[in-house]
């Protein structure tokens, strides 16, 4: 088990005879990613367990997954991903990653503080995706013009 798992709670079933665990944030890979990348507001955090920034803002994106729940936030080791990472050309690690709606909205590396994270939400949360999709039409016909 990975550090994701740091904030690991227990929610306790009726019967008080078993306990499952309540994740609050889940682990993506190349075979999840699809599933998830196109379901509403994503937040991804590239990371590696040997990574000191890393481990610092870890529980700041867990404490935001578990206050955000109808957010879907994921962690993707970039040691057991490489393509993912690859894919996303990851250069620095931690790499925070914010998705809406399977559109790319935001991505920076370093690790950054509870209320820029909170800041984030709030702006992604306020995104007009019509008026983002007809931008990137937009981009894609001048493109292809050129």
């Amino acid at each position: 088990m990975g550090t994701w798992l740091s904030g690991l709670q227990l929610r306790k079933t009726e019967d008080r005879r078993h306990e499952e665990p309540l994740v609050a944030t889940i682990e993506v890979t190349e075979k999840n990613f699809n599933d998830i990348a196109d379901k509403g507001i994503v937040l991804l955090d590239f990371w590696a367990e040997w990574c000191g920034p890393c481990k610092m803002f870890g529980p700041i994106f867990e404490k935001a997954s578990e206050e955000h729940q109808d957010i879907t936030f994921g962690k993707i080791d970039t040691d057991q991903e490489q393509a993912l990472a690859q894919g996303f050309d990851i250069r620095s690690i931690p790499t925070l990653m914010a998705i809406r709606d399977g559109i790319v909205v935001f991505s920076q590396p370093g690790a950054i503080p509870e209320p820029a994270l909170k800041d984030l939400i709030r702006q992604v949360r306020a995104l007009d995706m019509d008026e983002i999709r007809s931008e990137l039409d937009k981009e894609l016909k001048n493109a292809d013009q050129n």
